[in-house]
């Protein structure tokens, strides 16, 4: 992979923020706390919404708007990610049942597209819900955003997507940009450090399949990579 760089809390007005460059990729990610009602059929639970946004000035092919297809998807990589690997315990992040819960927004911006938007997005997540604390809420229920407390998220792995892309008869980790825009196929693993290293999401896309081979050698890949990626989200945590 090209050189990773973490910078954490440089938003002061979200309870967790992270800054990450992979090669001349950038995003920031940001992490908002607010208390609201939990979905119907997860009454005890918590809420995690993730959205993506592409700045106009990242690339001149992101234009203002109505967030695009692939920013979507972007999201909905990450999401899942975390989502799936259960590393949040939104059970904690219930106040009472079927009224109040802790919702957790994540927002991800590009701030400069050089390829591999997911992987950077995702570490930019996972190190902003980390340095996540939860703010102060007064006696009737409002939160008092800027008093944070020394409560972290209640979290027990930390999750990571690597994308990988076919271009003819290669596969090729970390794409850059030019290597993104004439990819044959492409996989997005995502692992979780919980009770061993685990698989926890895989999404395709792409005309070229992949071989059962090349499937078990990119999982294999994504678990040693994702290990290397958190030992950079622990260090950029303390």
């Amino acid at each position: 992979m090209r050189k990773i760089s973490i910078e954490t809390g440089i938003v002061s007005s979200a309870e967790g923020s992270a800054r990450v460059r992979i090669g001349d990729t950038e995003v920031v990610a940001g992490v908002k706390m607010a208390v609201g009602t939990p979905f119907p059929d997860t009454p005890e639970e918590g809420v995690l919404i993730v959205s993506g946004e592409f700045i106009p000035f990242a690339d001149p092919l992101f234009e203002a708007g109505p967030p695009r297809e692939d920013a979507i998807e972007l999201s909905r990589l990450v999401d899942r990610a975390i989502r799936e690997s259960k590393a949040v315990d939104m059970k904690k992040l219930c106040i009472t049942a079927g009224e109040k819960v802790w919702m957790i927004n994540v927002d991800i911006d590009i701030i400069n597209n050089g390829g591999n938007m997911v992987d950077a997005s995702s570490i930019a997540a996972a190190a902003a819900l980390v340095t996540t604390r939860l703010p102060e809420v007064d006696e009737n229920g409002k939160v008092l955003y800027g008093k944070p407390t020394d409560t972290k998220l209640p979290m027990s792995g930390i999750p990571l997507c690597t994308t990988f892309v076919k271009i003819g008869n290669s596969v090729l980790l970390d794409p850059s940009l030019s290597e993104y825009q004439t990819l044959d196929g492409r996989l997005t693993v995502g692992t979780v450090d919980k009770g061993g290293i685990k698989l926890c999401s895989m999404q395709k896309n792409g005309a070229a399949g992949f071989s059962m081979d090349e499937i078990e050698g990119m999982a294999s890949l994504a678990e040693e990579k994702g290990e290397e990626m958190r030992r950079l989200v622990r260090e950029a945590a303390k």
